[in-house]
């Protein structure tokens, strides 16, 4: 029987967790404020010291397995021929990759927005755009300028396959870091994203464990073996789904609020409808948004742009607070802990706007609209209104004294009908913090995995 020992270099908070086969379940949980601005060591330290402390200081582990979102991943710019197709197609991509689209461009490149890359310290490029056999011009124009204006950003090129030997050429000339894949768009509306994820999957392996410093850390663990939120998909889709003879729980939205991001997870099929118009591009099973500028330490001031006046103003005269002065107070001090309720209420808060404007994203749409056979629905993105339940997880739900106040935020509170959101489900809540630790168990005994969050995903 064995030990494992199962990390979460969060970006705000290093999560451990212990597990013992021989008794099957959690043997201990500790976390500590992530130190990556000063050595990641020593929050992890501090967080195994507080985990020894509960289950003993002479446990042996046989394993120990890392996953990391370490000051919130790497940020990426996406660079195709249509807007609306490289914006999904790029977030597609980035499903549980570790990364989160910053910017998008379309069309030629000029260098001004070539500049905008360089300054907002882009980690990955993604460049795509045509579809087989179709338009190469505009890559091979974007590729040239890259080169030219002397970008040192690690560069995936997931475009038309027919240029793909004067792209490589283009990237030797300039001496670019640059990865050919598999086209992301072979076909209009046809996506094939696994290569060019795995692609950004490992360059965020090796540039989170380099940039953030956690490779100062690697002679004390056996591996880093995913970025957060792909393990914290394995995680989703096992509980979902279930494995051979252990049932899962069905559809689920999974929402996990941060201090960096807000990630909306929808593990259920696009529609089940039968008299719908599906638009856009297809949707998979297991879907992952991840929002940048919704978090309530590091990215409070995104909700800002997220909000308007007249909300800033409706939430202050209602909460009796100044939203702007605690949104600011946050993201100067992001280790800021609640020393009163009145921190409690205002994290509560942000928190709840964090998860409304996150599904408000990730939920898809549906309008009526005449045509020729008469008046038709026609739906974009995913239909979740029939979901069985919504998990919430991340510190902000888990330590709020109201936390299905939050969870409630994603179904439809004013009345939109057009978004399609979760109607009528029950609430559960991720209260020991474990989903990203079983996405990494998954990958060593999957029964294990679920039969531990059965038990420690509790209904509200």
């Amino acid at each position: 029987m064995a030990k494992y020992l199962l990390i979460d270099f969060g970006s705000t908070f290093t999560k451990l967790t212990a597990v013992d086969t021989e008794i099957g379940d959690i043997i201990g949980t500790a976390a500590h404020f992530t130190t990556v601005a000063e050595d990641i060591r020593i929050g992890y330290h501090n967080a195994l010291s507080a985990l020894k402390t509960k289950i003993g200081n002479n446990i042996k582990f046989d394993r120990i397995d890392a996953c990391s979102s370490a000051a919130g991943g790497l940020k990426m710019a996406a660079i195709g021929l249509v807007e609306e197709m490289t914006v999904e197609a790029a977030k597609r991509v980035c499903l549980g990759a570790g990364a989160k689209v910053d910017l998008v461009f379309s069309h030629h490149l000029n260098r001004q927005e070539v500049q905008t890359i360089i300054e907002e310290k882009i980690d990955i490029i993604l460049l795509a755009g045509g579809a087989d056999g179709g338009n190469s011009e505009c890559v091979l124009f974007n590729a040239d300028l890259l080169g030219q204006m002397g970008v040192k950003i690690s560069i995936v090129y997931a475009g038309n396959k027919s240029c793909q030997d004067e792209i490589k050429a283009i990237f030797d000339r300039y001496g670019l870091d640059g990865i050919i894949c598999e086209n992301v768009m072979p076909r209009i509306n046809q996506l094939n994203i696994e290569d060019a994820r795995n692609r950004i999957r490992d360059l965020f392996l090796k540039k989170i464990i380099v940039a953030k410093g956690i490779k100062k850390i690697e002679a004390e663990i056996d591996e880093v073996v995913l970025p957060t939120p792909e393990a914290v998909l394995h995680a989703c889709e096992l509980f979902s789904k279930g494995y051979l003879d252990e049932k899962g729980q069905g559809d689920i939205v999974v929402v996990d609020v941060g201090g960096a991001t807000t990630d909306m997870y929808s593990l259920c099929p696009a529609t089940k409808r039968s008299d719908v118009v599906l638009g856009g591009l297809e949707e998979p099973f297991a879907k992952r948004t991840v929002e940048g500028d919704l978090g309530i330490r590091y990215s409070s001031l995104g909700i800002l742009k997220a909000i308007s006046q007249e909300e800033i103003t409706m939430i202050n005269q209602t909460h009796s607070i100044d939203i702007v002065s605690e949104l600011k107070k946050r993201h100067e001090d992001p280790s800021m802990l609640p020393i009163d309720e009145h921190d409690e209420q205002v994290d509560q808060l942000i928190a709840q706007m964090c998860t409304y404007k996150a599904m408000t994203r990730h939920a898809g749409k549906m309008e009526e609209v005449f045509s020729p056979m008469g008046m038709v629905f026609h739906q974009t993105g995913k239909d979740l209104s029939d979901v069985d339940y919504v998990i919430g997880t991340g510190g902000p739900i888990i330590k709020a004294k109201h936390p299905v106040a939050i969870l409630s935020q994603t179904t439809d509170v004013f009345r939109k009908s057009s978004e399609l959101r979760p109607q009528h489900p029950q609430y559960m809540l991720d209260k020991d913090y474990i989903l990203s630790a079983m996405g990494l168990l998954v990958r060593i005994d999957p029964v294990l995995a679920l039969k531990i969050m059965k038990k420690h995903i509790i209904k509200l």
